[in-house]
This record gives structure tokens, C-alpha cells and sequence, in this order.
């Protein structure tokens, strides 16, 4: 950990069990090291994905908790190809159950010249632990074999047993990042192989290092792919150019339409732009330092900063194909397409957005341009907060994480992201509690080039699960 890194001491009362976490954390950094060092990306290093699962696999059945070992882990192939790793400690007779989730895939590397060092080698530096995987989300599975592995060593006191009997879940899935929906699908068809009474997400993070946070609702997400032709081929722009319908020109004008030239806010046509958050505000400062806004760049104006990433839609364009500047040619354009990714909040179904956005887009086109909406599938939003307000898992684990990282508050903050698990699990379980916390932070870099974590965040991280694990009952 850092020397300058802004932790505080855990409460007293959790001595024993910080002690016995931070003697774990040299295990946690070789872990880690080893989880890194494999390209999981789903989808393009199958080799990389079957090592990162048998690594997976091996880290469980090593585990020294009671009723863990090689009979309790489970890899099941999935839908979408990937493979996940369950993990089962069944519950002594009138003990709950908890899920400890995490992914093994990883976002793509890029380009390596964009790495200060190698993004498969687990490196330290000022304090901090680079690599892909890192944080999102290697990193918070360690702090769940950290977690477990410090209560493992206090076995004998005051129980032979350090978990008293718990139930203990562990599901590591293999293509979050690719939301191929594998593990949804197998939610959906093997609902026992989930059912617990609270479940925890490690795939999030806190607010800033050092502050203790949890996620309570995240926005669900319906991409469309947007095609437009224009012409028989692209033809010479100076002879034709000022009357032949430029595609690429009519493309642009669809997606100008999306976005309030002025404020910045989200306009497709009858979709609502109204919600507001009740949580803890996103600070300007903080916002702008976190999404790396340029000097003199504004963000949006349209409504106050957690409004508009946590509780209203949002329309982004992710990717334009057309030809690139580098050897471009004087023609007008014939085809162009386009990926348009639309963020909804808690309450918005994504399949009604979704319709509502391709309308927009239909009613857009310029010059009766002939364009068509391909529609991809849909994540739905998440709140993790039940609608009587009461959820004692949400409480104990904030309880919790306080003690560990020597608080008296804990953040709770929405996320722009989707996790369409969280929709699956909780069809499948409506009773249990739901909880999203994790080690990742603004300067953790997820999906980006310089991928860290601070280490300190994993222990805090495990401090606080474990504590969960020892009182929840």
C-alpha cells in the first residue's frame, strides 16, 4: 500500500480479522499477478480464457474453508461459449447463504505502446498494482479469496468452523465484458445453482480511495446499429457533390439530432429526461478530474452531474464506419453506419427505449435517405434498493465496510454501467438481498490503457467482506 494513501485505522473491534487479512495480502499480490498475466478477453484468446478458468478452478478448490475443496467446484459451459466457476459451501441448518461474485474475462489490451508498462504483467508502481484485469474485476475476486482465506485462519476460535455454519456461494463467470448473456441464460435455467440469501457483486467500486461506497442502481442499456444508403456507389465529389445525397453527411445530421446542440441532454423523441437522484451528489471538480474533461471543455448543462450519469437516459455514439482521414478520396459517400449506444435508468424499460430511439432515428433521415435500424440486445436497469426501503443486507455490509475502512459514512452512488446479471439473479431470487460494492476507483482506469489498483482497496475490500461474513445471520 501507498504510505500516502488516505486509509484510516479499521474499527478496534475488527483487529483480529485485519490482521489476518493484511497477512494474507502477499498471496493476494501473487494472485494477482497470475490472474493478470492471462488475456481473457472473451471472444478472441480462447487459449488465454480456458488457462484463466483452470486458474480460477485451481485458487477455489484451494481455498482452506471447511467444506470447500475439489467435489465443491464446478465449471459449466455456458451459451455464449465461456465457461463460468461455481463454488458451493452448502449452509449448516438454520444458516443463511451468501453469493460472492466476480468475472475472470478482461477488457481487450489496445494498443501496448499506450501502456506505461507491459498490460500482462502485474507491475507496481507509486503505490498503485498496473494491469489489465487489475481492478475490472481480477482484482475484486482476489479480495474475495482474500476475504475467505483470512477467516479461514481464525479457524479454531471461537468456532472450529470460522464461518459457523454459513452457506457459501462463489460464481466467477468468464464474458461479463462481452455481455454475451451466458451466464443470464444459465441464471435463468439453473436457478439453484445461484439461490442464496444475500449476494454480493464485487464489480464496482468506490468513489474516490479510501471512501467506502456501495452502487445502488444501475442504468440498463439498448444499442441499435444505424445504416444508411444513399447511392449506387460513392461518386466524385466535386462533380456531383452539393446535390447527391451524401450518406455519410445524412448520418451525421440522424446522430447531431440525438444530443441538445446547447445543453448537452439526451432528446429522442418520447423519451423521458426527467429523473433525478436522491443519492449523494457528483461534485463538478470531482466529475471532471474523474472523466479527464479537457481544460475549457464543459460537460453537459442540461441538469445537475448525478442526474444526468446515474438517473436519465443517455445517447452515445460509439463508433462511425466511414472511410478514415488517412488516404480518404474526393467522392461522396454511398453507405455509412454507425453504433449508438442508449443508456436507461431504473424505471425505463429498455426495450420500449430502445423502439423509441429507432423511431427517432427512422423520422431523421435526411433527403428520404434509405436507412435501417438494427436492433441489438438490451440490458435492463437495476436498483438495488427494494421498494420498502428495508434491506439488511445493504445495511450490515455498509455497516461493515465503515468499520474496515475507519469511517463513520458510507457513499452510495448510482453507475452509468450495466450489469444485466443483477436483473437475472434477482428474477431468480427476489428475496435475497443485493449489494454492489468493489476495489475499483476513478484513477483505477478500467477498460483504458494504465488499468491499476490500489492495493490498500483490496484489503479494505476483503476487511469489510469478511466482516459481513462473520455477522450476517
Amino acid at each position: 500500500m501507498s504510505a500516502s494513501a488516505p486509509f484510516r485505522a479499521p474499527h478496534p473491534s475488527l483487529t483480529p480479522l485485519a490482521d489476518a487479512v493484511v497477512a494474507q495480502l502477499g498471496r493476494a499480490r501473487t494472485d494477482l499477478a497470475e490472474l493478470v498475466a492471462l488475456p481473457s478477453v472473451h471472444g478472441s484468446e480462447p487459449e488465454a480464457c480456458a488457462r484463466a478458468c483452470d486458474l480460477v478452478r485451481r485458487l477455489l478448490v484451494e481455498l482452506p474453508v471447511p467444506g470447500l475443496g475439489p467435489d465443491a467446484v464446478e465449471v459449466v459451459e455456458t451459451s455464449d461459449g465461456s465457461r463460468a466457476v461455481f463454488a458451493h459451501r452448502p449452509a449448516a441448518p438454520g444458516r443463511p447463504t451468501v453469493l460472492l461474485y466476480s468475472h475472470y474475462d478482461v477488457q481487450p489490451a489496445g494498443d501496448p505502446d499506450e501502456w506505461t508498462t507491459p498490460p500482462w504483467e502485474l507491475t507496481e508502481r507509486e503505490g498503485r498494482w498496473y494491469g489489465r484485469g487489475a481492478a475490472d474485476c481480477k482484482g475484486n475476486l482476489v479480495a474475495h479469496l482474500t476475504a475467505l482465506r483470512a477467516l479461514a485462519s481464525l479457524g479454531g476460535s471461537p468456532s472450529p468452523d470460522p464461518l459457523d455454519g454459513l452457506g457459501i456461494r462463489i460464481v466467477v463467470e468468464g464474458s461479463e465484458e462481452t455481455g454475451g448473456g451466458g451466464l443470464d441464460d444459465l441464471v435463468a435455467t439453473r436457478p439453484d445453482l445461484v439461490a442464496a440469501d444475500a449476494i454480493l457483486i464485487a464489480d464496482s467500486g468506490n468513489v474516490s480511495v479510501g471512501v467506502p461506497t456501495l452502487t445502488t442502481s444501475l442504468r440498463g442499456i439498448a444499442n441499435v446499429v444505424v445504416v444508411v444508403d444513399t447511392l449506387e456507389a460513392g461518386v466524385h465529389s466535386g462533380q456531383f457533390g452539393g446535390a447527391a445525397p451524401d450518406a455519410l453527411g445524412a448520418l451525421v445530421s440522424i446522430l447531431a439530432s440525438l444530443r441538445d446542440p446547447d445543453t448537452g441532454a439526451t432528446t429522442v423523441d418520447g423519451l423521458g429526461f426527467s429523473g433525478r437522484w436522491a443519492g449523494q451528489p457528483y461534485p463538478d471538480d470531482a466529475f471532471r478530474a474523474d472523466a479527464g474533461i479537457l481544460e475549457g471543455v464543459e460537460p453537459s448543462t442540461a441538469a445537475p452531474l448525478a442526474d444526468l450519469v446515474w438517473s436519465r437516459p443517455a445517447v452515445t455514439v460509439l463508433g462511425i464506419d466511414c472511410p478514415p482521414v488517412e488516404g480518404a478520396i474526393a467522392a461522396v459517400q454511398p453507405h455509412a453506419r454507425a453504433l449508438v449506444n442508449l443508456r436507461v435508468p431504473p424505471g425505463t424499460d429498455p426495450l420500449e427505449a430502445q423502439e423509441l430511439l429507432a423511431a427517432h432515428i427512422e423520422r431523421r433521415r435526411p433527403w428520404n435517405a434509405r436507412v435501417s435500424v438494427e436492433k441489438e440486445t438490451v440490458g435492463y436497469p437495476f436498483s438495488s434498493v427494494p421498494a420498502d426501503g428495508s434491506d439488511p443486507v445493504h445495511d450490515l455490509l455498509s455497516e461493515c465496510l465503515a468499520q474496515a475502512y475507519g469511517t463513520a459514512e458510507v457513499a452510495e452512488v448510482g453507475s452509468g454501467g450495466s450489469i444485466p446479471l443483477c436483473t437475472a439473479l434477482r428474477e431468480a431470487h427476489p428475496r435475497a438481498g443485493i449489494a454492489l460494492f468493489g476495489v475499483e476507483d476513478p484513477a483505477a482506469a478500467i477498460h483504458s490503457p494504465d488499468e491499476s489498483v490500489d492495493p490498500g482497496e483490496i484489503e479494505r475490500i476483503a476487511l469489510a467482506e469478511a466482516a459481513f461474513l462473520q455477522r450476517f445471520r
